[in-house]
């Protein structure tokens, strides 16, 4: 009996891979969080001091990137979870549905996490992950996940211990602590939650349902590049709508109609067949979840930048402001890069071309206007994006060739 309930809970080989509207619906809040990283952002920049200088703008901004982080773990892991068990099956639907109000709760407590409301992030961040795992270690009695999940409760636990005290700490002391539970909860996925006497875990996810989460992560590119649509039109409505300011989000927009573009050209439509194509797919999924999460953090740059340029279009663009709208487009084209050798094992040469001129142009923008930052981001992406239509113009489609 106890065989055949797990046996129901899990994904079948043969069900069909594609995502279900029960996790688009559980990406909905990360709409909502995402807003509330980019606006935690572009606080960073303009608090003070800390729009005058890069270097202080890049500790402020480490602080809030460490949320996002957090963030992505919960939202990696639920993705994980959809893989491996069937959604369609009551109890992974709570599950789901459990994490996503979590999630919720998290994305409320970005604004004061790192000061009066720490507490309810740190709290439920691990109620989250231990919880979940916990509910998987007590359900897959005489199944081999089981001992995959008991090998992570351990490091959850061990993660809830600097996430629960830095909630009461001094900053400084908070934030290392916060970095060492990040640090303990990637380390362990990394290397398959090892526990001495007990080993390892060496089932990937990737390995049984890659084009599920090749999905998974493009959807969430999608929800990434839907945020700044957002952030960047509810800032034209927080001020004069003048010429100006409506360039800045004709510019905004254009940057984002860019990135979408530079993702899907081909290594976006064909992760699914890569994992499936490759020798070792878990090394290759961890790699592509490693590039997925550079490009989400430069989306995320990218439309802070873009409120940035919304706030004052026609001013003095200070150097933390540069490193976020220039910032944010050389790290998604670094992501990018990454994917890119994911799926064909090589890297195209306009798009490291790119990182370096935006990088190059920088120290160039400082002072200049916010609008001529911007329009030389969307020149640069633009360059690529046509690179890419040239180099496809009149042969057949690429297929995937993933590293050996």
């Amino acid at each position: 009996m106890t065989t055949n309930r797990v046996a129901n809970l899990l994904r079948k080989r043969e069900s069909p891979q594609r995502p279900t509207f029960l996790e688009l619906f559980f990406d909905l809040v990360y709409v909502f969080a995402l807003t509330r990283i980019v606006h935690e952002l572009v606080l960073d920049y303009t608090r003070g001091h800390v729009a005058e200088t890069l270097s202080t703008s890049l500790s402020e901004n480490g602080e809030t990137l460490l949320l996002l982080l957090a963030l992505w773990s919960i939202w990696t892991q639920t993705a994980w979870t959809t893989s491996r068990f069937d959604p369609f099956q009551p109890a992974i639907q709570v599950v789901v549905v459990a994490t996503m109000l979590g999630s919720l709760f998290l994305a409320v407590a970005i604004s004061g996490a790192l000061a009066s409301t720490g507490m309810l992030f740190a709290g439920t961040y691990t109620a989250i992950q231990v919880g979940r795992t916990l509910f998987f270690v007590l359900t897959l009695r005489g199944h081999g996940l089981r001992r995959v999940n008991m090998l992570a409760l351990v490091w959850f636990a061990a993660s809830a211990v600097p996430w629960l005290v830095g909630a009461f700490a001094p900053e400084l002391t908070r934030n290392l602590l916060w970095a060492l539970a990040v640090a303990i909860d990637y380390l362990g996925a990394r290397l398959g939650w090892p526990v001495p006497g007990l080993g390892r875990s060496r089932v990937s996810p990737w390995a049984v349902a890659g084009e599920h989460l090749a999905e998974r992560y493009w959807q969430l590119v999608i929800v990434a590049l839907g945020e700044t649509i957002l952030t960047s039109g509810s800032s034209l409505l927080r001020g004069p709508i003048v010429a100006e300011r409506t360039l800045a989000l004709t510019l905004s927009f254009l940057t984002t109609v860019l990135l979408w573009r530079i993702y899907f050209y081909r290594a976006g439509q064909i992760l699914g067949e890569a994992i499936a194509a490759s020798a070792n797919p878990g090394r290759l999924g961890r790699s592509a979840e490693f590039s997925h999460l550079l490009m989400v953090t430069g989306v995320v740059v990218t439309s802070a930048g873009s409120e940035l340029l919304l706030m004052d279009p026609t001013g003095h663009a200070k150097p933390a402001w540069v490193s976020a709208i220039l910032g944010g487009p050389a790290l998604y084209l670094a992501g990018r890069s990454l994917f890119e050798y994911v799926a064909f094992a090589r890297v195209s040469r306009p798009r490291p071309i790119g990182i370096l001129v935006l990088l190059a142009i920088a120290p160039l923008m400082v002072g200049r206007p916010p609008l001529g930052v911007a329009a030389a981001a969307a020149v640069v992406l633009l360059g690529v994006a046509v690179s890419d239509a040239i180099r496809a113009h009149g042969r057949p489609l690429e297929q995937a060739s993933p590293p050996r």
